[in-house]
């Protein structure tokens, strides 16, 4: 049962780390479409931030991946998703058709979300780098759980 729990962790970590590796990478790719979408959101100082949340989005993918550094990982994706969803899926804002688009992409933003904090508070699982640097539990301490 610990190496499925381990594996489905795996999985899960990088099913989370997949949207934000893809989106990071195509912030750099769609520069400029990136950039207006930006500007229409009424944001200065833009080749600044798009490049950091770029950044942003590529390393925190990474170290969930990796499960290097995974909780510091989630805590940044995490601190990300707040300012994005807020700013640029508003879907309270709008009116007609894609009031609609941008709610689904709010909640689904939350999910991830909700994602994120499960890994922040279980950890990486079996199969990742931080699970080969941590104690061991010692067996008076696994009794307890």
């Amino acid at each position: 049962m610990k190496a499925l729990r381990s594996l489905l962790t795996l999985v899960a970590r990088w099913c989370i780390a997949a949207v934000f590796i893809f989106a990071g990478a195509g912030k750099f790719i769609f520069f400029d479409q990136t950039a207006a979408y930006m500007a229409s959101k009424g944001f200065t100082a833009i080749p600044m931030f798009l490049f950091g949340a770029a950044l942003l989005e590529l390393i925190g993918g990474l170290l969930l991946i990796l499960g290097y550094k995974t909780r510091l990982g989630a805590t940044i994706l995490l601190l990300f998703l707040i300012p994005t969803t807020l700013i640029f899926h508003d879907f309270w804002n709008i009116v007609g058709d894609e009031r609609a688009l941008q709610q689904i992409m709010f909640l689904k933003n939350l999910a991830i979300f909700g994602g994120l904090l499960y890994i922040l508070c279980d950890g990486p699982g079996g199969i990742s780098i931080d699970s080969l640097h941590r104690k061991p539990t010692p067996p008076a301490e696994q009794e307890k759980h």
